[in-house]
């Protein structure tokens, strides 16, 4: 809210690379079974004129120590995709009428 929607370049690139800096800490901190999810609720960039959103996309990027490989997770049907995979990672037998990815990500 604080760049994208005021479109302030400098502090939207700023925000990330405060974002891209903490990562490794997060991930020291991270055990043998936690699973990290970098998302957004929409996509806002910056540099377009006006407030509203800018794209219908969000980012979807997952992490866990476990990971040998990279997996292109695809465009998913829905946000929910991601309460259904954090169900699943959690053993919960709940998927919120939505397809877990958490398979692609073992």
């Amino acid at each position: 809210m604080l760049w994208g929607h005021r479109r302030d370049p400098k502090g939207f690139a700023d925000a990330l690379i405060e974002i891209d800096n903490t990562i490794p800490e997060i991930i020291r901190r991270m055990g043998d079974e936690d699973l990290l999810i970098f998302t957004a609720d929409h996509g806002c960039d910056p540099t377009f004129k006006g407030t509203d959103h800018t794209r219908e996309y969000i980012p979807l990027l997952c992490w866990h120590r476990g990971m040998t490989k990279a997996v292109n997770l695809g465009v998913r049907e829905t946000y929910a995709d991601i309460a259904a995979t954090c169900a699943q990672w959690l053993g919960l037998d709940e998927r919120f009428g939505a397809t877990s990815f958490c398979d692609l990500l073992r």
